[in-house]
């Protein structure tokens, strides 16, 4: 099962990381003090714990925006779960948006304090309601009820700006909510092909929804702090770091889409693929910005045989191939130790293999762990492998974008992707 093939679509968050990584070397927070990464692994970032303490300006833009982004991706399953239908997997699903909901809640609250939170979770609940009711009209074929839950999800969005602008004492614009209702829109949009059995188009819809909410998050940062700290958040190693953070975690959850797909024994499977090689394009290409053509087309090369892998043994596991299964996880490993190797040469072994490894085969574990899960119908276990591998993914891009600014940004061409040559660009 290949569903490696080159293609052309790149997302913003390429561009975003070619600028940044051409002037990310050693810009610090005004403080002066580095900003601390969390560790490769099963403990990274915790998105619930906000509530004990304020987190630096950084650390609340991630938070926002992981969660923010992973609401997208967990409204797009319910919402088509309504329509396929699938009861079961359904209730897990939404267990896992209302958590999502309440870790936002608390991190609002860490940063507008709880009043302005309690507001924020009741628009927030409509929202999501609202988003239901669509889904409940696309699934009956009521059109009159697909209107009034747009009308519904419209005035949703404009309560949302209304409250934001409030809520950061006009350092935010209601004209905020253009994002919100960008958001509804787009996945009403996605829901309405996939009802339609157009896959390809429900999926390229899907992709910018994620990436839409997700770089709201630093808009929802920026609201909560003073003038002076919000600055920061535009500087280039914190658009870095999100904009690697976005890629990564929209590569685990596309494999997931994948895998998911392959045990339905659907025709969505080949419209996850596209976007799975869409994303490895994208990554790809902002490592080419970094360390220039020649290395980036070996990273391709390894990431989308790490992809293979990986559906190769959801191919296993959806057939109870074990001799498959075993034969997967024997070249995921494989792949691991030639990624990590890549990395650490990457960024002149400030990073040791050993670790680099352990922190793919965690990721690769998740994802495992996350077809097994859903092929036994666990679904609550896969929801939450899914959880698990997607925090993980903001510790890799951590520590990756720290590596880079300490030892990469130094040898990079002369203007890097400002200059338009990348790579072949003159050194000084």
């Amino acid at each position: 099962m290949r569903i490696r093939m080159r293609i052309g679509l790149v997302v913003v968050a390429t561009l975003v990381l070619a600028a940044a990584a051409a002037c990310a070397s050693s810009t610090t927070r005004r403080s002066g003090s580095p900003v601390a990464s969390p560790a490769i692994g099963h403990h990274s970032v915790d998105l619930a714990a906000a509530e004990a303490a304020r987190t630096s300006p950084e650390q609340l833009r991630a938070q926002f925006e992981q969660l923010l982004g992973q609401h997208a991706l967990l409204a797009v399953r319910v919402m088509r779960s309504v329509v396929l239908p699938a009861s079961d997997f359904r209730q897990a699903a939404t267990a896992s948006l209302q958590q999502n909901t309440g870790a936002l809640s608390r991190i609002v609250a860490s940063g507008y304090g709880r009043a302005q939170a309690d507001r924020f979770t009741q628009l927030w609940q409509r929202h999501i309601t609202d988003l239901l009711t669509y889904a409940n009209a696309v699934a009956s074929r009521n059109a009159p009820a697909q209107q009034t839950a747009r009308t519904a999800l419209m005035t949703d969005a404009d309560a949302y700006g209304s409250w934001l602008a409030a809520a950061s004492k006009g350092r935010i614009r209601a004209s905020a909510a253009a994002s919100v209702r960008m958001h509804v829109d787009e996945l009403m949009q996605q829901l309405d092909a996939y009802a339609a059995r157009d896959y390809n188009r429900a999926y390229q819809i899907e992709r910018p929804a994620y990436e839409h909410m997700f770089t709201a998050g630093a808009t929802l940062a920026k609201g909560s702090l003073p003038p002076e700290l919000a600055v920061g958040l535009d500087a280039a190693p914190s658009k870095l770091r999100s904009a690697f953070a976005m890629l990564l975690g929209e590569h685990l959850e596309l494999i997931i889409d994948a895998q998911r797909a392959t045990f339905a024994g659907s025709p969505e499977f080949n419209a996850a693929g596209a976007q799975i090689n869409a994303n490895t394009t994208a990554l790809a290409q902002a490592m080419g910005a970094i360390v220039g053509p020649p290395k980036a087309a070996e990273f391709q090369s390894a990431w989308a045989d790490h992809v293979d892998g990986l559906m190769a043994y959801t191919a296993a596991v959806a057939g109870r191939d074990a001799a498959g299964e075993a034969a997967a996880e024997n070249r995921l490993n494989s792949f691991a130790v030639t990624l990590a190797t890549y990395f650490s040469k990457v960024v002149r072994n400030q990073l040791d293999v050993v670790p680099l490894t352990g922190a793919i085969t965690t990721h690769d574990q998740h994802l495992i762990d996350q077809a097994e899960a859903y092929a036994a119908k666990d679904y609550a276990r896969a929801q939450q492998m899914e959880l698990e591998g997607y925090r993980q993914m903001l510790g890799v891009a951590n520590t990756l974008v720290d590596a880079i600014q300490r030892t990469v940004k130094p040898g990079l061409p002369a203007g890097g992707s400002q200059t338009g040559g990348g790579g072949t660009a003159r050194r000084p």
